[in-house]
């Protein structure tokens, strides 16, 4: 298993030899609760994710990533925004690949258990009014919030950054 550290908006991180896209899926159930994953290499809660594969739509690689990470098929139902803040970058200790991701971050849907799957460990649907009590990525805060505010006032436009 690849061992990976952010940096984030450091001067001293290392310098950056690929870019890679990425998509991440804010999925909510019927009340409205995120479906979220505990990462194992670092114990923060996620949302699901990862690399859009070569051949993969982008719809296809977040349903994809969704069924690995949490054992759901997830219905897509927009686009929460695009994201580049290239002040993170990751480094995968075990290759040397020194990462910045854009990232097309979805909104979908799903009912059912939120049970681990192979590629995760502690999986959980959270209530937006408790994203407080977890160890939330930062950026994963960033994009929930504006899904809620998506979802909540349809004036809201996706986010382009």
């Amino acid at each position: 298993m690849s061992s990976r550290i952010d940096f984030d908006d450091d001067p001293n991180a290392p310098k950056v030899n690929s870019l890679a896209p990425s998509v991440a899926v804010v999925v909510t159930n019927d009340d409205g609760d995120i479906l979220m994953i505990r990462r194992s290499d670092d114990g923060k809660w996620v949302i699901p994710g990862g690399d859009i594969g070569l051949g993969e739509t982008i719809p296809d690689a977040a349903m994809k990533r969704t069924l690995e990470q949490t054992g759901h098929w997830s219905q897509i139902t927009g686009i929460v925004g695009t994201y580049s803040d290239f002040r993170r970058i990751t480094l995968y200790t075990s290759t040397g690949e020194v990462r910045r991701e854009f990232s097309i971050v979805l909104q979908a849907y799903v009912n059912g258990e939120a049970t681990p799957a192979d590629e995760s460990g502690d999986v959980r649907w959270i209530d937006f009014g408790d994203l407080d009590d977890y160890d939330v990525d930062p950026r994963m805060l960033t994009w929930i919030g504006q899904a809620h505010l998506l979802s909540r006032f349809r004036e809201e436009k996706p986010h382009i950054g």
